[in-house]
This record gives C-alpha cells, sequence and structure tokens, in this order.
C-alpha cells in the first residue's frame, strides 16, 4: 500500500487561543496592524526605522501569542513567552524612545552604550527565535551560521557586528523587512478579503466551465483554479490545500492516477507565485533590489509563468488523451454563463489592481484599493452578499495580519543574513569563487545557481532563498554577462521550484496527502509535468525578450515560438501529440520543444522542421487507423 504523506507545511501551524482574553487580545491586535497598514498605504509612511520597527512589533506580539513554547505547558512556559515578548517591546522601544540619537550618531565611529549592545544581543535571539517558531529550524541555523562566520572568521569586531544588525537599515531593520512592511502585508491582507468576498467560489467553478467536460477536465480545472488562486495567494502550500480537497478527487475520479492527480495540484499551485498580477513575496523584494516598479516586475514574470502554466495544462490534456480519460459530464457543471452572471464582478477587485499598476500607483496603495473593493463588490449581488457581515471585516482583517507573520519574520531573519553578508564583504568573495569555479563559463553558473536554488529551497520559504541567492551567486550571474533583471529572475524561479523537487517538496508533501500517494512517485510526476519551469529560466537568460526586454517584434516572436516549443515539451514527456509517440517520436519532440523555446530564427527553423515531421508520420499513423476501423 502507497504511504500516506502527511502534510508538511512551510509554515508551523499557530495555536489556537484558549482563554477568551488571548483570543480577543490576538484578534484586537491582529486587526489593529492591519488598519495600520492600510492607514500607511493611504497616507504614507513615516521614517523607516519607525515605520518598519512598527511592524515588528506588531509582528513579534502576535508570534509569541500564537506560537507558545509549549502549548500544553503550564503557567511557567506562558510566563516565559511573556517575558520574551516585554524583551521584543524593550528593543524596539528603545530605538523609538531614543530615535534622535539613534538616527544622529556616527554610524561605525561612536561607540555603541551598555543598553545598547544588551539590546542588540536580544533583539538577535529574539528574532532567531520567532523566526524559529514561525518557519522551523532551517532560517535561523542560516542566519547563525552567517553570525558565527562573521564573529569568527573575520576581522569584523563584535560592536561593529551590533551595530549593524540593529542600529543601522541594513540589518534586521534592513529592506526585507521594509518590504514586508510596505508590500507584503497590503497584498496578504487583500487575498484575505479576497477569500472572506467569496472569490475562491468564483475561482473553482469558473475553471470548472471552462474545461471541466474536456479530456482530462479535472486536470485542467486545477491548472486553471491554481493559476487564479495563484493571483491572491503567495503560498504554494497554501494553495494545495485550498484547491486541492476539490480538484485532487475530482481528477481521481475521472481517472487519473493518484500520483498524477497530487502531482498537478503541487505543480499548478507552485506556479501561483510567479503569476502576475500578484505573485509570491519574493517578486517584492526583487523590486527592491533592482529599484524599479513591482509592475516592472509583474511585466519580466509575465511571459515565463505563461510557459510554465501552459507546460502544465498539455501535461495534463496530453496524458488523458494518451490514456483515454474524459471529462466531467456537462450536466454535472456549472454554466459559465451562470458563473459569470451570478459572481463575475467578483473578478473586479484584481482588476482595479491592474489596472492602477499599469497606471503608475505605488503597488501598497493598488493593494489598498483592491482590499477595499473586495466587499463592496459582493455586496452588488444577493448571492454573494448573503455571507458578508461585519464579522466578515473583522474576520479579514485578522486573516490578513495572521498570515503575513510567516513572510514578516523570513524578511527579518533574512535581514541578518544581509547585514553579515555586506559587513563582512563575503557576498564580493563568494561571487569571486563562483566565477572561478565556473571558469568564465555563464551555463556552469547558471547550473550552480540552479541546484543552490533548490537546495537553499528546501530547507527555508522562497523569499529568503531567494534573498540569499542574490547575496552570493546573483553578482556571479552578472559578472559573467547575465543581466540583472534575468539574473534575478533566473534565481527566483530556482527558488521557487524546490516546492516541487524531491526530495524535499512542500506543495508535492501536501498534495501527496491528499492525494492519500506516495511522496516520491507523486514528486517525479511533479518534476516531469513543471519541466519547463526548470528549462524556461535557462533561455531568458540568454535571450531577454522572453522577459518582454527589447523589440516588439522580438518579443512577440520568442513568445509565440516558446508557447508551441513547450507543448512540444509537454507532449514528448507525456508520450502523446495527435496519437500516442514512440520513444523515438518522444525524443525528437524533446529536441524540438528546445530548439523552439531558445530563441533565434535559426533553431526555430530546425525545430518547425522536427515537428513537422513527426506530426506527418502521426498524421499518416492516424488516418490508416481511421480507414482501418471503417473497413
Amino acid at each position: 500500500m502507497s504511504e500516506v504523506i502527511p502534510v508538511i507545511s512551510e509554515e508551523v501551524p499557530a495555536t489556537p487561543p484558549k482563554t477568551r482574553v488571548l483570543k480577543w487580545t490576538v484578534s484586537i491586535i491582529a486587526v489593529a496592524m492591519s488598519l495600520y497598514h492600510m492607514y500607511i498605504a493611504g497616507f504614507g509612511p513615516p521614517e523607516a526605522m519607525i515605520f518598519r520597527g512598527t511592524h515588528l512589533l506588531f509582528t513579534l506580539t502576535l508570534v509569541f501569542l500564537l506560537y507558545p513554547l509549549k502549548p500544553d505547558g503550564g503557567t511557567g512556559w506562558r510566563v516565559f513567552d511573556m517575558v520574551l515578548l516585554l524583551a521584543s517591546w524593550a528593543f524596539i522601544l528603545h530605538i523609538f524612545l531614543n530615535y534622535e540619537y539613534v538616527t544622529y550618531r556616527t554610524i561605525y565611529i561612536d561607540d555603541l552604550t551598555t543598553l545598547d549592545k544588551v539590546y542588540a544581543v536580544i533583539s538577535v535571539l529574539i528574532v532567531l527565535e520567532a523566526t524559529r517558531r514561525v518557519l522551523g529550524w532551517a532560517l535561523p541555523i542560516t542566519a547563525f551560521v552567517f553570525i558565527a562566520y562573521a564573529v569568527f572568521l573575520t576581522n569584523v569586531k563584535l560592536p561593529i557586528l551590533m551595530e549593524q544588525t540593529y542600529l543601522s537599515l541594513e540589518g534586521i531593520f534592513g529592506p526585507t523587512l521594509g518590504v514586508s512592511a510596505s508590500y507584503v502585508m497590503m497584498f496578504v491582507l487583500f487575498g484575505a478579503f479576497m477569500e472572506r468576498s467569496g472569490t475562491g467560489r468564483l475561482f473553482m467553478d469558473f475553471a470548472l466551465a471552462i474545461t471541466g467536460h474536456t479530456a482530462g477536465g479535472p486536470g485542467k480545472v486545477s491548472v486553471i483554479s491554481s493559476a487564479l488562486f495563484g493571483t491572491v495567494s503567495g503560498s504554494a502550500v497554501a494553495n494545495v490545500m485550498v484547491d486541492g480537497p476539490i480538484t485532487i478527487p475530482l481528477m481521481k475520479k475521472t481517472g487519473f492516477s493518484p500520483p498524477f492527480a497530487a502531482a498537478v495540484e503541487a505543480v499548478a499551485s507552485t506556479g501561483g507565485q510567479i503569476m502576475p498580477p500578484v505573485m509570491g513575496a519574493a517578486a517584492f523584494v526583487m523590486a527592491e533590489f533592482l529599484a524599479v516598479s513591482y509592475f516592472q516586475v509583474t511585466l519580466w514574470a509575465a511571459i515565463p509563468s505563461i510557459l510554465y502554466y501552459v507546460a502544465v495544462f498539455f501535461s495534463v490534456h496530453f496524458k488523458a488523451k494518451r490514456v483515454g480519460l474524459l471529462g466531467v459530464p456537462k450536466s454535472e457543471l456549472p454554466r459559465l454563463g451562470v458563473v459569470m452572471r451570478e459572481r463575475g464582478h467578483l473578478f473586479m477587485p484584481i482588476v482595479v489592481v491592474f489596472v492602477m499598476l499599469v497606471s503608475g500607483y505605488s503597488a501598497p496603495l493598488c493593494a489598498l484599493a483592491g482590499t477595499l473593493t473586495c466587499l463592496p463588490m459582493a455586496l452588488v449581488r444577493k448571492i454573494t452578499r448573503r455571507d458578508i457581515s461585519w464579522k466578515s471585516v473583522i474576520e479579514a482583517l485578522e486573516d490578513g495580519a495572521r498570515n503575513t507573520l510567516l513572510v514578516a519574520m523570513a524578511c527579518t531573519c533574512a535581514g541578518i543574513v544581509i547585514g553579515c553578508v555586506t559587513l563582512t564583504g563575503l557576498g564580493i568573495s563568494f561571487t569571486q569563487f563562483v566565477v572561478g569555479l565556473a571558469r568564465e563559463m555563464l551555463p556552469l553558473a547558471l547550473l550552480l545557481t540552479a541546484i543552490a536554488g533548490i537546495v537553499l529551497g528546501m530547507g527555508m520559504p522562497t523569499t529568503p532563498a531567494y534573498i540569499v541567492m542574490v547575496s552570493l551567486l546573483v553578482p556571479a550571474l552578472i559578472k559573467l554577462g547575465a543581466i540583472a533583471p534575468a539574473a534575478h529572475m533566473f534565481a527566483f524561479y530556482f527558488a521557487i521550484l524546490s516546492a516541487i523537487t524531491p526530495p524535499v517538496a512542500l506543495a508535492v508533501f501536501a498534495a501527496a496527502s491528499l492525494a492519500k500517494t506516495d511522496l516520491w512517485k507523486a514528486g517525479w510526476e511533479a518534476v516531469r509535468i513543471g519541466a519547463a519551469g526548470f528549462i524556461v529560466p535557462f533561455m531568458f537568460v540568454y535571450e531577454p525578450s522572453m522577459l518582454m526586454i527589447g523589440d516588439w517584434q522580438d518579443v512577440a516572436s520568442s513568445f509565440i515560438t516558446a508557447t508551441i516549443g513547450t507543448i512540444l515539451l509537454a507532449a514528448s514527456l507525456q508520450g502523446y501529440l495527435i496519437r500516442s509517440a514512440t520513444m523515438w517520436q518522444r525524443a525528437v519532440l524533446f529536441v524540438a520543444a528546445l530548439c523552439l523555446i531558445k530563441p533565434g530564427w535559426i533553431s526555430d527553423l530546425v525545430g518547425v522542421a522536427l515537428l513537422a515531421a513527426v506530426f506527418a508520420v502521426q498524421y499518416l499513423a492516424k488516418m490508416r487507423e481511421i480507414k482501418h476501423e471503417t473497413v
């Protein structure tokens, strides 16, 4: 019997408050946090240290209330949690109450006071412990290793390191925490309001109405609905757990094997982090690092994300055709006209966000506008109005704050890593090492970066994995000739793809538990279905037109040929084009796919010629089959 894999999430589950007082306390703090960030998005933030410090203050308060050291422990353990909570308040309020001193002192020149040193140590310990409670051990251990390197293997003096991590804007209160406070919080809140307004039901019914009746329909429903869910959720595991309980049983019911059903859901859900207009949290960090607008990042991601989902969609289609699977009878499916008439207006918040991003408004303001649009749109029609109440608003505000804790702690802890890398010059040293190891060969450096991204992503969420890669590996790619946007997108993609890459594949873990199947079987199916995600990043490093960089003619040409190539890649890996493919046909289709995905007219001609050859052979064989059946 197949082993049933337990759900392993990126996030350690929070402990529900056990007393009425604690429940109300958590609710009030969470709502206050959301309202504070909505106000900031609308009217502008205070100075960076104050804004980021307030965001961290809210975050640490909720972490120590919702993630006790011993959930079933006695009063003593709760007292210890309260001591840590008070220590959190102390090191942040020390900066607030002495803000003029912190602002006007000469960094690295003026000596730290004894109290500064004490709070610097406390701040690091508190951040590491809070991160451990929310995310597990991997990221805190990574940060500790970087601290140990700075202390024991460099000439950096300990007081300087304390100052860097605590009293500067390049450590705990660095730009990564700023991204969490400015961008992530608002888009997570936007997702919470969309969920409460019933948009999830719209996404599922919309996908069922479009593709549910086609060959392998439930698998295609999973692809489309997961892409839609991904526009409002940056977590692969969260997407699986929302979408999977509906789509995985449907896929199994219509004949898909459990490993394949789990793999489709895992790969489709993982792609949500690269799907505009609302991508994963790391996309906001990328915008900060490259000093560009978030909308610019969504433009870079547009074509690769489409190719990713085209590959998954046609993998499902070709698999279903090869094994003769049908869809769900139309009589059992919602009608598209009815879905759009009753719930189509719930798409409006996403439209609002997209239009405002295109118009040049700031990302937090766009997210605020989308958030404020959600409930009014739900109130437009009776069928979507019935579940909306003041309780829905409070719950959405609370969910927005609680769902931000993972990213906020990841960004805070990653700030310690960045502070150590910047102060010690480790980034420069590591860049020189990678360049030397690659021997001026960009393909080898890309391969090393891809492997590093998958390995880092095994133990930590996408955002800190991407941040570490930016600190250590991306500069090497740029030095070897990759343009900055392509190098950053490359690292971003491989940090994400770790969620579907065995042996530690969090999205596959979650989907396999729902499908009641073996992790390894589901994991390798996921790699095969998501193969385009592993190939396309190498291509856009060499041809930036796939990132919408360059003339529109080149962009359009690259998009069209790459789309055809991606479909052929799915055909090759699933063994079907217009009929079942032999091994040599699959091999030729694979080569044709690579030629077409790679931009360039010579490779495109080769790809088209190979496709024509396989298509002609399959078409003639199919005609003979039809003639034989007729006779």
